[in-house]
C-alpha cells in the first residue's frame, strides 16, 4: 500500500526492474514528491522513500503526515487484462480497513484510463502500478 500522498515519477535505481520488486504496492520501487502538505511539495529522501512512500501507514511516523481523517494507504491489484482495456481495483485504507474502492480501466490502445482517475496523485500511482505490471508481462514473455 501506497502512501495517498506520494506522487510516483521514476523508478528508484537500487531496485531495477527484475530485482523482486514485485510485491511491493506499486509493483516496484519508486522516487517521487510527497504532497502531504500541498502547499509544500516535498522530495522524501531515501529512508522516507522506503520506509514510508512506497509502504503506507506512515500516520505518527512520518513529520509531515496529515493528522486529520484522511486515508493512510492505497492498494492495487489487476482484476481483468483483456488486452486491449485492463481493468484495476483499488481500496483506499484507513486504519486497516476500507475507505473507499473501486475499479478504473486503463486502454492499452490509447494509453490512458477510461475515465480520468478521482486526483492527479492517485492517477499517478495507477500508472506507475500499471508500467510495472506491463514491464512484467512483457518480461515474462520474452522468457
Amino acid at each position: 500500500m501506497a502512501c495517498p500522498y506520494f506522487e510516483p515519477l521514476t523508478l528508484r535505481p537500487a531496485c531495477a526492474p527484475g530485482s523482486g520488486s514485485a510485491m511491493l504496492p506499486l509493483g516496484d520501487a519508486w522516487a517521487g514528491v510527497c504532497h502531504a502538505v500541498p502547499s509544500e511539495p516535498w522530495e522524501p529522501d531515501e529512508a522516507a522513500l522506503r520506509i514510508h512512500c512506497n509502504l503506507g501507514y506512515a500516520r505518527g511516523e512520518c513529520a509531515r503526515f496529515p493528522l486529520d481523517g484522511g486515508p493512510d494507504a492505497v492498494r492495487f491489484a489487476i482484476a481483468r487484462d483483456e488486452g486491449a482495456c485492463i481493468s484495476v481495483s483499488y481500496v483506499v485504507e484507513r486504519d486497516h480497513h476500507p475507505f473507499a474502492h473501486g475499479s478504473i480501466e486503463y486502454s492499452r490502445t490509447g494509453e490512458t484510463f477510461v475515465s480520468p482517475p478521482a486526483s492527479e496523485i492517485f492517477g499517478r500511482q495507477a500508472r506507475a502500478y500499471l508500467a510495472s505490471y506491463l514491464r512484467r508481462m512483457a518480461e515474462a514473455s520474452k522468457r
